[in-house]
């Protein structure tokens, strides 16, 4: 009786710093770095730096501080052009204008790009979000192309709108690129890359899975919000046409828990072979 007391005195102090660590968690933020080794980036953007943010799902709960602290954090990486992968706010247009005020902040020599997740089409968010952004100074990818350029040289940066809430266009990003241009495509949801079915593009970056938000100890997943399981949970996906980075984001969904799935800011460097 005794061994049983003490088993399951320990079971509930376990549960307890479980509990615990998994309200800390969304406030360990992590710098996830990645190098994308490709021929067709041009000499002039090897070593080239791009800092990418997701899902902040902006509430009533949120710090403030903590998002400028997410921004400084982004800053202080000294990226060459920071793109944004949407769900600005838990689909409420009150935090729309808080939270861009926030990333206002953001700064990186090429410029803030963004496209908008699924959660910013909710409750008639659309349009509110992208007048925001406009007015913080973020360019819209949603179904957009832009060329970075360094002299004579240059690479195709484009953006796809939702997968579950508007159409997909990426030709208006790959159609004025040439083959051996480098192209990187922003989709906020990473199941769009099943679908997608243009040779041209050589690197994605989604979010919109949250690294699967609670898991078991970073193996696996109960829930993600995705039709192909836990493929597209978290990292770099090498999926033998595209490199796929799917970010784990900055926010949640539901209680303010992690478990296993930090928070990330992704930092992808390009590397010319």
């Amino acid at each position: 009786m005794n061994l049983l007391y003490r088993s399951f005195f320990g079971l509930i102090i376990l549960s307890i710093l479980v509990a615990i660590y998994g309200l800390l968690e969304p406030r360990l933020i992590e710098i996830k770095n990645n190098e994308i080794l490709r021929k067709d980036i041009p000499k002039k953007f090897n070593n080239y730096k791009i800092a990418f943010i997701s899902d902040i799902h902006y509430n009533n709960i949120s710090s403030e501080s903590h998002m400028r602290n997410v921004v400084k954090k982004v800053n202080a990486l000294n990226p060459d052009i920071i793109l944004l992968g949407g769900d600005y706010t838990d689909s409420d247009e009150k935090y729309i204008d808080p939270v861009f005020n926030i990333l206002k902040g953001l700064k990186a020599k090429d410029g803030v790009y963004g496209v908008i997740g699924n959660h910013d089409f909710y409750k008639n968010c659309k349009d509110k979000t992208l007048e925001s952004m406009e007015k913080s100074d973020i360019k819209s990818l949603d179904n957009e192309g832009v060329w970075i350029k360094k002299s004579d040289e240059k690479i195709r940066i484009g953006g796809v709108g939702d997968y579950w809430h508007d159409a997909q266009l990426p030709e208006n990003t790959t159609e004025p690129a040439k083959k051996d241009d480098f192209i990187l495509l922003v989709s906020h949801n990473p199941d769009y890359v099943e679908e997608l079915k243009d040779e041209k593009v050589d690197l994605i970056l989604s979010g919109h899975t949250h690294g699967g938000q609670i898991t078991f100890f970073g193996l696996y997943a109960p829930k993600i919000p995705s039709y192909y399981g836990q493929k597209y949970k978290t990292g770099l996906i090498k999926t033998g046409k595209y490199d796929v980075i799917v970010s784990n984001g900055i926010g949640y969904i539901g209680l303010p828990i992690r478990f296993f799935a930090k928070p990330q800011i992704n930092l992808i460097e390009l590397k010319k072979i």
